[in-house]
């Protein structure tokens, strides 16, 4: 079937999507997307990360739909459903493991894994649904599909295996087509389609039309502004149209969802006697719906209005006349029933953003790479503020480029990817990688409490045997490999240890700064034919590592399962 069925999936911080190809290798391609929303009035090519289920934690909706279900809901009932929403953030920067669990808007608990894996099941459901709606007599599956699941580049390895994890359990993928999986990088998934477009695909605001440069040796930074996380990387055109990483993924996660925020502790700021608490805790789907009000008025640089729901107006006549709680703020008045912010206010709503942006920027180009362009793609990337300020910052040096479209980019991109993986040729590798090794032991280079005796040699243990060095370039789809061989004769298993650290050359695998993030145990042949006992190790850097351990006399191979970093 080649490589031209794709489909992708965008789980986003506030908004999740996917796009799908059908048609074969040979005709021009153009991904398709599913376009949410039509019941709620809206055409959005995304739709809310937002999942519901029911006092039994099964699965109830998923997306627009579920926000409406449950803002609908009255307190009691309320209470007794798991609502949970922006929650991809959970995984950033944390130690997982399985059992890790996340908190519903009720404050009770689940197991993120689950909550992951349902939403992926949904959106891998609905999107089959789609294409067989299109494809009459055609009956699809998800192993007919190369699956791509992007994530942003800041995520952790265990973030990344928590994904793969949650994938095979939602269905997408099952034991013998883990191949079919792909996870992509979302600002590389971006730049992929990025390349593809015309110069009017862009707005620009020197206003003369620019696409982006294909000539090689260009270099672009992306910033995909997401909701959770702002993810910056740097590209250089090679030969050929491929990428090359030329710089460490880097990034910070004040995205979208912080000016959302600071809009949140404003309204605390006005609405104070508790007011706003107690609306928070009584009506909290009205909570959200102010939220997704405010959502879309992110993308105006302009005085705002938004109206203020009956019950929080009921809430604060109780304490005072409500143009009473105007008086000591800056920046909002009360006009019948709605609540106006100045262009001003609303700004500030943006600083800190703006400003870890700006910041994240600023280190890479002083770094002197020569940076063509500055491309900003995301669904955040869509706030005029946003758009004005990297351009007063940065435009004079840079020429900055913002797809017409730009939540769309990393999800049409991905399909891209998964059509043609090798576009993205080289990465920079973020950390040193390595595994546990046995050396000779030598008194004047190894610390004596290293000291381990096995079939009457002494051996140094826990040797660093460096595989990847930090900021090492990977190409695409790279295999290291290692032979190690069994120290004792008698072993009838060997067991692998995966690690890695920020250092270059660090000397043994529990100094400091060095983590462990898997490990597996390669079965042995039987020891009586006393041949010469060695594992090969292969190390796979594509978007997500693979580890596998082959016993060299019997082929028998064993692969790594990252049991996510144990709490």
């Amino acid at each position: 079937m080649g490589d031209s069925y794709v489909i992708a999936i965008d789980f986003g911080t506030a908004y999740s999507g996917y796009a799908f190809n059908i048609t074969t290798s040979e005709e021009e391609s153009n991904p398709r997307l599913k376009s949410w929303g039509a019941e709620q009035g809206v055409d959005t090519p995304k739709t809310s990360t937002c999942i519901l289920f029911d006092q039994n934690e099964d699965f109830l909706k998923f997306g627009h739909e579920a926000k409406n279900t449950y803002t609908k809901m009255k307190g009691q009932e309320a209470k007794k459903h798991y609502f949970f929403e922006g929650f991809k953030m959970a995984l950033y920067g944390r130690d997982l493991n399985k059992n890790f669990k996340i908190k519903a808007a009720n404050n009770e608990e689940m197991t993120a894994l689950k909550v992951f894996s349902e939403s992926l099941r949904f959106l891998k459901d609905d999107a089959l649904k789609t294409i067989n709606s299109k494809a009459p007599g055609q009956n699809f599956t998800p192993s007919d599909f190369t699956w791509v699941l992007t994530v942003p580049t800041i995520w952790d390895e265990s973030a990344k295996q928590f994904m793969r994890e949650a994938a095979t359990q939602a269905g997408i993928i099952t034991e013998g087509t883990e191949d079919k999986l792909m996870i992509a990088l979302e600002p590389e998934a971006a730049s992929v389609w990025c390349k593809k477009l015309p110069s009017d695909g862009f707005i620009t605001q020197n206003h003369n039309s620019v696409s982006l440069d294909q000539t090689p040796e260009t270099q672009t930074i992306i910033v995909d502004c997401g909701g959770g996380t702002i993810d910056i990387t740097v590209h250089k055109i090679l030969k050929r149209g491929a990428l090359k990483e030329k710089h460490k993924a880097s990034g910070n996660n004040l995205g979208g969802q912080t000016v959302d925020r600071k809009f949140q502790e404003f309204l605390r700021e006005i609405f104070t006697d508790g007011v706003w608490d107690e609306y928070e805790e009584t009506y909290p789907s009205e909570v959200q719906k102010m939220l997704f009000d405010f959502s879309r008025l992110k993308q105006v640089d302009e005085d705002i209005e938004i109206p203020c729901p009956y019950n929080l107006g009921k809430l604060a006549r109780r304490k005072k006349d409500i143009e009473k709680f105007f008086e000591s703020v800056q920046g909002a008045s009360w006009n019948k029933g709605v609540i106006k912010i100045s262009r001003e206010k609303l700004r500030s709503f943006y600083d800190e953003s703006l400003q870890g942006m700006t910041k994240s920027l600023k280190e890479i180009l002083e770094k002197n790479l020569k940076i063509d362009f500055i491309l900003l793609v995301g669904g955040f990337a869509e706030s005029k503020i946003l758009q004005k300020h990297i351009n007063e910052q940065f435009g004079g040096e840079h020429k900055i480029l913002c797809p017409v479209r730009p939540q769309e980019a990393i999800l049409r991109g991905a399909v891209e990817f998964g059509r043609n993986p090798k576009i993205v040729t080289f990465r920079r590798s973020r950390f040193t990688y390595g595994v546990a090794v046995l050396k000779k032991f030598d008194e004047s280079e190894h610390k004596q409490e290293k000291k381990l005796i096995a079939d009457g040699k002494e051996w140094c243990k826990d040797i660093f045997k460096i595989l990847l060095e930090v900021g090492q370039d990977v190409a695409w789809d790279e295999t290291k490999e290692h032979f190690l061989n069994a120290a004792d004769p008698k072993q009838t298993q060997m067991s692998v240890r995966l690690f890695r650290t920020e250092k270059k050359n660090p000397e043994y695998v529990d100094d400091s700064g060095v983590e462990e993030i898997g490990s597996f145990v390669v079965k042995l042949c039987d020891s009586k034919t006393n041949q010469e006992r060695k594992v090969k190790i292969e190390l796979n850097f594509g978007s997500a590592i693979r580890a596998t351990g082959t016993d060299l006399n019997t082929g028998k191979k064993s692969t790594l399962k990252f049991e996510f970093k144990n709490v």
